[in-house]
């Protein structure tokens, strides 16, 4: 069933006007109607497609032999400026979750670096700022200006760049802005975008103030490629659970993807072997176990859903208390939920051991801009637990804990649950676990098979991405059980920006089968709010219609 829903997915005559990217998934195009344990279910099979193999289709795959070539070739320049950083640098770029996950992957590989006393090289650019990090900012995904500067900004000095440009649906304004950028000055930058739709699927909209489009751009680069002066890396990976989702698969594949390139340039320095397909592949193959590990407790998953599911049921909440990088995973899913849902900023919140001290972000503490931005165990403590109720959900996430007053939150609410990672027949690990297990009303333990191969850092890898996977689940999940789903669509939230304008005027389309016109006017009706459109608001661009949107905090889809 799985091959043949896949098939179906990515054939031309399937929801023919939609790149692959925006598609809805038959394999859940019932899930507002099921239960926890089904949807749990769902998520594991729409997950397992990223590592389908090619089956008639034209379209490139994750584990496609062109695309582990462009990995190594890719790794091989990232090799090149570990190896001499002076003046060198690589940059991720992306908007929303793209860019938090180039913070985490960046943050990652660069305490490597430090570790080993060796000079950091990555950085990181989030449309949006640094505070995008941490909530939505939807508005700065729509301005390649925006994008250059930001790029100019972090590649001062530098006189060799690999950028790194990462637009799930090809189609963010603010990433085609910088590899036009990088384009047009070749003598420092090599560009490479990392997306999810085949090439000719890029959005071929006119982009404001603009004389390309992210289309253009895409065929200049496929021109480049041929001499390797550009690399696109766009394997599909299949339509999302919840339709146009990025945050999930497209999420997912562009941690493996980056990771498995970075591994392999940082494997090659310190052992000064060559990067090898197969070593690669193998890499790869890795992250494929990563999603059986995970999914082979479903029931463990289930609960979490459930009882994230009844908080929000009961308009309460659900917190994330977390340790190290799987913390910062936790701040990334709960900023996800109020783009993806229209979910309000305290319904999934996530809060990491030391805060912005181990956050170690570029503009440092963000507290000053409100309360959404207090991120610290410690203000959990102080804002959160007086308040705390038996029907919010407390969540903890962890690899190796450290102390923090869980007795406390255990007086104030007996739904805590935790996630942790364990090495098979790690007994003292074991041990160390049974107090949290007294307190806690679930836990879930993934457990790691004991593999002498398998390097610590790609174990952590390993370990994020299986995280990842069952925060996505949880709040996904509990949304859906909230009702926040119709069919496999999302369907509360703002439009904010070209991207979910389109998205809007498309779903309209598909629910009531009329004409794309008729769909757009009733779009635009409920942006203004009037009965009848006047001149000035139909000759608007969609510049102006999502400003006006985005002021508004009952503009829904």
């Amino acid at each position: 069933f799985l091959v043949c829903s896949e098939n179906k997915t990515l054939s031309a005559d399937y929801e023919p006007s939609l790149p692959v990217s925006e598609k809805s998934n038959p394999l859940t195009c019932d899930i507002d109607r099921a239960s926890a344990y089904s949807i749990v279910k769902m998520l594991q099979v729409c997950d397992s497609q990223m590592f389908q193999k090619e089956a008639g289709t034209t379209y490139q795959r994750l584990l496609s032999d062109q695309v582990l070539k462009t990995l190594m070739e890719v790794a091989k320049r990232v090799e090149v400026i570990i190896k001499d950083p002076q003046e060198s640098c690589v940059v991720m770029s992306g908007c929303g979750t793209s860019g938090r996950l180039a913070f985490l992957i960046s943050s990652g590989f660069n305490k490597a670096l430090s570790q080993l006393n060796q000079s950091e090289v990555y950085s990181y650019i989030i449309a949006g700022g640094d505070r995008a990090l941490l909530s939505s900012q939807e508005a700065p995904e729509d301005d390649p200006r925006l994008g250059v500067l930001s790029l100019k900004k972090v590649c001062e000095g530098k006189k060799r760049v690999l950028f790194i440009g990462i637009s799930c649906g090809l189609s963010a304004p603010f990433v085609a802005g910088q590899l036009d950028f990088c384009l047009q000055h070749p003598e420092v930058y090599t560009p490479v975008l990392v997306g999810f739709n085949p090439a000719h699927q890029a959005r071929d909209e006119p982009i404001q103030d603009c004389t390309f489009t992210f289309h253009s751009v895409v065929q200049r680069m496929q021109e480049l490629a041929k001499s390797q002066k550009a690399f696109l890396i766009n394997p599909a990976v299949g339509p999302e659970a919840i339709s146009g989702s990025s945050r999930m698969k497209g999420g997912s594949a562009t941690k493996i993807l980056l990771e498995v390139a970075f591994s392999a340039a940082h494997a090659a320095t310190s052992s000064n072997t060559p990067i090898t397909h197969n070593g690669v592949l193998q890499h790869m193959m890795e992250y494929e176990r990563t999603l059986a590990v995970t999914y082979s407790q479903p029931d463990g998953i289930t609960t979490l859903v459930e009882a994230a599911g009844e908080s929000l049921r009961c308009s309460r909440h659900v917190y994330y208390l977390g340790w190290g990088s799987l913390a910062l995973l936790g701040l990334i899913d709960a900023s996800e939920c109020s783009p993806t849902f229209g979910a309000d900023y305290e319904d999934v919140r996530g809060f990491i051991r030391g805060g912005y001290r181990e956050l170690n972000n570029n503009d440092g503490p963000l507290t000053s801009l409100g309360p959404k931005f207090s991120i610290a165990h410690e203000d959990f403590l102080h804002l959160i637990l007086p308040c705390l109720t038996d029907t919010d959900t407390v969540l903890l996430i962890y690899t190796h804990s450290g102390e923090t007053a869980l007795c406390l939150v255990r007086e104030k609410t007996p739904n805590l649950h935790a996630v942790y990672h364990q090495a098979d027949g790690d007994t003292a690990a074991s041990l160390q676990q049974d107090d949290i297990k007294k307190l806690c009303l679930s836990t879930l333990k993934i457990t790691w098979p004991q593999e002498a191969l398998v390097s610590g850092t790609l174990q952590h890898m390993q370990r994020e991405l299986s995280t990842k996977l069952v925060l996505n689940a949880v709040s996904t999940g509990a949304h859906v059980l909230k009702g926040k789903i119709y069919q496999n669509h999302m369907i509360d939230l703002q439009v904010t920006n070209t991207k979910l304008y389109r998205r809007a005027t498309r779903l309209l389309q598909k629910l009531s089968t009329c004409p794309e016109e008729k769909c757009e006017e009733a779009l635009l009706k409920a942006i203004y709010r009037v009965d009848m459109l006047t001149l000035e608001m139909t000759s608007s661009d969609i510049t102006t219609h999502t400003c006006f949107a985005r002021n508004s905090t009952k503009v829904k889809r």
